[in-house]
Formats: structure tokens, C-alpha cells, sequence
């Protein structure tokens, strides 16, 4: 298929090897916030609190406080990861026969499921399941961290005090969503002009436009006064279950007091001399594990066309075994997924790897009104029709598609992750071969052309591949060529940071406009 994009033009992003801490996020401001706090004395998760909550002010979109995620944390002095499970519940007062099939088929290219009658299950307050992102990272924070909590959150006040500031990434973002943003009052309200246009400046305009977030910086201001569990057992959550409530949602204050966050062992295992760590469960940390010993039972070769047929293989082979013993999939391979992932490491060797989501771009396309915050739309996790491995019902966990995970290969560690839904593992697979196998550093193994394999017969490949690559591929899988452009992701968005010899680098997806790895500041630290 014909492409109207330049077939010259080459992007790239430094990497900078030190001795300080760095911090690789999805939005830069976020970036530099967990960077301010290495150089105040912070550990690495004390730093992913604060990115945390930032980039939840930055990118609204993509994850916040009533979203959910995993995270990877290692500690160099024990020598050991663990793994934190904040993902989202469905309510215990949920009841499926509240989602009808429309007897319309399948739903389309939003998700694979049967339609739901008034897409109950995407769109609105009746899609929202119990968040779990504070008590996750404030589960971490009371293990890990050494900074006061209020001190992590403050800066994120400061960004929503400030309002969104609307560039022209923001701006695609919010047209892209316009349409599902007017169907919500208080959504068209905080993110469109006169409640149904994108608030997008003219092409010569240098006037600066922001989207309003004072009422999200109030949230922010009691949960940083009160503690994580305010977002659970206090007015915040009482407020936000009562605004769902309301908009005739199945969550309610007794699901946010139910709700506790998890520290558990992680997902440990060995391929070709490297080991992983990854997050257990319901996520794709198994998904990983088994397209990593299915890629080992190939020969090991170089990123040439043998190398990506056999990553498709192995990615394929990892997808049907997903498929078949956790539940079906979450979404499309082409749905829109709003998912941020960072990761950090500081000076002593300290890491994480963090995501968060909401689900969907916007979530829910919701806000509640009396917190300030887009709800997710975690029940477009489960399967509407009855009798399957991930049915919807009440009270269950969601199948996630979180990947971060934590390496240690060829004498570096190094922490991985990604947004981009069904496309993670797909990223995180071959980041990981890139690193184990075929001895590339963090510069070269975010710069590489990828494939995507997101459990369909089709495999996305990256047209800058060379043409003999691509053949190979195509001789054993059915090809699709994609551009890595700005938007829309052909291929999931990762970040990581690595370590090796006491010097670290940090990387973001390169077509991310506001992806960086940013390291601690120079000076004393207090």
C-alpha cells in the first residue's frame, strides 16, 4: 500500500550515559519532576510516585488516580524485584444482565467482544471499575520510598494549578475524542470550547490555550494531605463513588473501601543466560515469559529476517496460549488504548518500571465532576457474554495487558515497559531479545525497526525494515507494513532505563513528541 509519508526522514532521540539517576516518561515535565526528586535525595520509587501523579496531569488521558497498572521495582541492596498489582476490579454490585447484547455481532474495532446495547460497557459511567492506582503507589511508597508522600504529590498540584497546556499533540489527541467527550457534560465541560470543538489555536497563533484542572487539583491537595487511602476510605472517595453513582454507574463507595493493592513475588525466569522479572497474573508478564522460551527454542540469530520470523513465531505462539488459559483478550489490535508507562533508576541502581492506565483513550470519556478526574473503563475488560474464562461479573479482576518488567542481561539490568494495549508485550518481547540476544544497547534497541504480533494472523511490519527482512518475515506470516509515526501508533510506545558498570541511560520511543529520558540534575543532594 502506497504511503504519503517521507521515505528520508530519519528521527532521533540522545542517550546520555551517567552516574545519575534518570527518569524515561511519556511526557517530559513528568519526566523532569522524578528527576527533581532523585536529586532532592529520593529513591527511585519515591521518583515514580511523583511521575506518577504528574503524568496523570500531563496526559489526563492516558492514566491517572481513577485508573489502575503494575509496576516492577528492584532493590539493589537486597538484590531483589518485586512486583506491585494495582489493576482494576469490576464492582461487587455489578450485574451482567445491565449489559445486554445488541445482537449486532461483533462490536467492531473497538474490541473483539459482542456489541452491549448503548456500549454500557465502554462508554460511560456504566464502564467504570474500582481503580486501584493510589493504593498502588502508595503501597510502594510505604515499602520503598523515603521522601514524605506530600512532598511527591505537591509538584503534580503545581502542574494542574497551571492548567493543561493545549500544543498541538494535546490538541490531536482531544479531536480525536471529540465526539465521545460532548456525549458527557462534565467531560465536554473540562476539555472542549462551548462544549462540543477541540480547543485548537490557528495555524499562526502564538497565544497559549489550557484546559482547566482546578477541581483534579483539589483532589490532588487532599489525597497529598491525607494520605493514599483518603483516595479509598475518605470524602475523595466518597465523592468520586457518588458522582458514578449518580451517572448510573455500578461503582460505590464499599468497592473503593474493599480495594487493596498487592506486593507479591514476581514472575521470575531464565532465557539464554538472561533473567526476567515481570509482574504476575492477570497481566502479560506470563504472555512474556512464553514468547521469550518460545523464541529460545529457535536458534539464536541476528535482527535479520530469520530473527523476526522466528519473534513472530514465538509471539504467536505466546498470544493462543493467552488466549486459550487466561480469558480472551482485552482489545482490538487497532483499539485506541490509553495506557502511560515510565521507568527510573537512580543512583544506586534503584529501579521501576511503572504503567498506568485508564483503559481506553479518555477512559470512560467521564469525569467526575466533584474530583476533577477522567474515570477509566475497565469493564471493557471482560467478555459480556456469559460462560467464558473472563465473563463479565462482579467482583473480578481485569485481564491486563501491563508489561514492566526488569532484565539483567550481558552485565546490565535494565527496566522495560510500554503503552499501547495489545501491542506491549509485542514491544517488550523484542526490546528484551534486542538487549539478551542480540547484545544491543539502549540506544540501538529503541532505535531498531520493530514487528508487532497483537494475537491476529496478520503481522504489523515497520517498512524502513530492509526489503530482505520484510521478504523473510512475509514468507512465513501474512504482512501488514506500518510507519512509526506520531500518531496513530502503528506500534506500542516504550520506555526504559538501563544500568551498567554504575552508569546509567534511559530511552523513550523515538516518534513520542513528548516522550524523554531526563537525568537528575547535577549538585549536592540534600
Amino acid at each position: 500500500m502506497s504511503s504519503n509519508f517521507s521515505r528520508t526522514q530519519q528521527v532521533r532521540k540522545a542517550v546520555i550515559e551517567t552516574p545519575r539517576g534518570v527518569v524515561a516518561a511519556q511526557h517530559r515535565r513528568a519526566a523532569e519532576i522524578g528527576a527533581e526528586v532523585l536529586a532532592a535525595g529520593g529513591d527511585a520509587v519515591d521518583a515514580a510516585v511523583a511521575v506518577s501523579f504528574a503524568i496523570g496531569v500531563v496526559e489526563p488521558w492516558m492514566s491517572g488516580p481513577a485508573g489502575g497498572g503494575a509496576m516492577m521495582v528492584w532493590r539493589a541492596a537486597e538484590g531483589r524485584a518485586h512486583a506491585v498489582n494495582y489493576g482494576m476490579r469490576s464492582p461487587a454490585g455489578l450485574d451482567p444482565a445491565d449489559y445486554p447484547l445488541a445482537g449486532t455481532g461483533p462490536a467492531g474495532d473497538l474490541f473483539p467482544w459482542e456489541a452491549v446495547v448503548g456500549e454500557r460497557n465502554v462508554l460511560g459511567a456504566t464502564a467504570v471499575a474500582v481503580p486501584g492506582l493510589v493504593d498502588g503507589v502508595g503501597l510502594a511508597h510505604g515499602r520503598f520510598g523515603r521522601m514524605p508522600w506530600r512532598d511527591l504529590v505537591q509538584p503534580a498540584i503545581g502542574l494542574a494549578r497551571e492548567g493543561l497546556l493545549v500544543d498541538w499533540y494535546a490538541a490531536l489527541i482531544i479531536a480525536s475524542a471529540t465526539r465521545a467527550l460532548a456525549r458527557d457534560s462534565d467531560a465536554a465541560a473540562m476539555f472542549l470550547e462551548d462544549g462540543q470543538w477541540p480547543p485548537i489555536a490557528g495555524w499562526t497563533s502564538l497565544a497559549q490555550k489550557r484546559v482547566a484542572m482546578d477541581r483534579m487539583a483539589d483532589t490532588l491537595d487532599r489525597l497529598a494531605e491525607k494520605g493514599p487511602r483518603e483516595f479509598f476510605d475518605g470524602d475523595v472517595g466518597r465523592a468520586l463513588a457518588a458522582d458514578v453513582e449518580a451517572k448510573g454507574g455500578a461503582l460505590r463507595f464499599a468497592d473503593l473501601n474493599a480495594y487493596r493493592a498487592r506486593i507479591e513475588e514476581p514472575l521470575a525466569f531464565e532465557h539464554r543466560g538472561a533473567q526476567f522479572f515481570a509482574t504476575p497474573g492477570l497481566t502479560a508478564g506470563p504472555t512474556l515469559r512464553d514468547a521469550l522460551a518460545a523464541l529460545a527454542e529457535t536458534p539464536a540469530a541476528r535482527p535479520d529476517g530469520v530473527g523476526f520470523a522466528a519473534i513472530g513465531d514465538a509471539l504467536k505462539a505466546a498470544y493462543a496460549r493467552r488466549l486459550t488459559t487466561m480469558g480472551a483478550e482485552d482489545e482490538a489490535a487497532g483499539a485506541p488504548a490509553c495506557t502511560t508507562h515510565f521507568s527510573v533508576v537512580d543512583r544506586e541502581g534503584n529501579m521501576v518500571a511503572l504503567t498506568q492506565t485508564l483503559l481506553s483513550i479518555f477512559g470512560a470519556r467521564c469525569v467526575s465532576p466533584s474530583t476533577g478526574l477522567l474515570l477509566n473503563n475497565g469493564i471493557m475488560w471482560f467478555d459480556p457474554v456469559q460462560g467464558g474464562p473472563n465473563s463479565l461479573g462482579p467482583g473480578k479482576a481485569c485481564l491486563m495487558n501491563v508489561c514492566p518488567v526488569i532484565g539483567e542481561a550481558g552485565g546490565a539490568r535494565f527496566a522495560l515497559g510500554a503503552s499501547g494495549g495489545r501491542k506491549i508485550v509485542s514491544a517488550v518481547t523484542q526490546l528484551s531479545a534486542f538487549i539478551a540476544d542480540w547484545g544491543m544497547d539502549l540506544e540501538q534497541a529503541f532505535h531498531h525497526p520493530r514487528i508487532d504480533v497483537s494475537g491476529g494472523e496478520v503481522v504489523a511490519v515497520d517498512d524502513t525494515l530492509p526489503a530482505e527482512t520484510i521478504a523473510a518475515i512475509e514468507a512465513r506470516h501474512p504482512v501488514m507494513r506500518a510507519r512509526r509515526t506520531v500518531y496513530p501508533y502503528a506500534f506500542a510506545c516504550p520506555a526504559g532505563v538501563m544500568r551498567r558498570d554504575g552508569l546509567n541511560t534511559g530511552a523513550t520511543e523515538i516518534m513520542s513528541p513528548w516522550g524523554d529520558a531526563v537525568t537528575e540534575p547535577e549538585g549536592d543532594r540534600t
